[in-house]
């Protein structure tokens, strides 16, 4: 009787392959191969979850937002109040106090991809935009007698900042170790509490 296949389990192996092969090589490194190499199978089997590298760059998107939401859903949910929240979730934002340097790595790979490529770049934005949707919301909790335009515009500043960050370490760590990003961000949300 041949041995049934775990695809549940195949599919978790090339998604943990793909993270890493993204996050330690960059875009120029995200090949079918290198991915197979990763997760030690054939490039077959790897061709069969993702065909494409463009379907390989989707996952790894997916995956981030996936974890991102889980951790911004949770620090949420264990705040006092509108301000605390706004300063977990943003926190969870920044890369390098909370250990997610990986994560921005492959944020950076994506974003790249996404500039030449308009089914990603659609991907990214509706990710953002969610992000976006929750700091509005956590800002107007904040700052309800605010107009909507000066929500969106400190929303965006503060999206703007921690993104920032996130881009700028992920290419250069030791110009923005987490000492710096933490005071950027507490800076920011001091003003806003002013």
């Amino acid at each position: 009787m041949p041995r049934q296949r775990d695809v549940q389990a195949q599919r978790e192996l090339l998604s943990n392959a793909t993270w890493q092969v993204l996050a330690e090589d960059g875009l120029p490194g995200l090949t079918l191969r290198a991915v197979a190499e990763r997760a030690g199978c054939t490039t077959g089997l790897v061709m069969h979850a993702f065909p494409t590298k463009r379907a390989l760059l989707l996952h790894a998107r997916d995956l981030l937002y996936e974890r991102t939401a889980v951790r911004q859903d949770a620090a949420e949910a264990a705040s006092a109040d509108a301000f605390d929240a706004l300063a977990a979730v943003l926190g969870q934002a920044v890369d390098l106090p909370h250990g997610h340097h990986e994560e921005s790595r492959v944020w950076v790979g994506f974003l790249a991809a996404a500039l030449a490529d308009e089914a990603l770049a659609e991907r990214h934005r509706a990710a953002n935009r969610s992000f976006l949707a929750r700091i509005r919301r956590l800002v107007a909790a904040c700052r309800p007698k605010w107009t909507d335009e000066q929500c969106e515009l400190t929303t965006k500043s503060l999206v703007a900042l921690v993104e920032g960050l996130n881009v700028l370490a992920a290419a250069d760590p030791e110009a923005y170790p987490a000492r710096l990003q933490q005071e950027a961000l507490a800076k920011a949300l001091t003003e806003l509490r002013a």
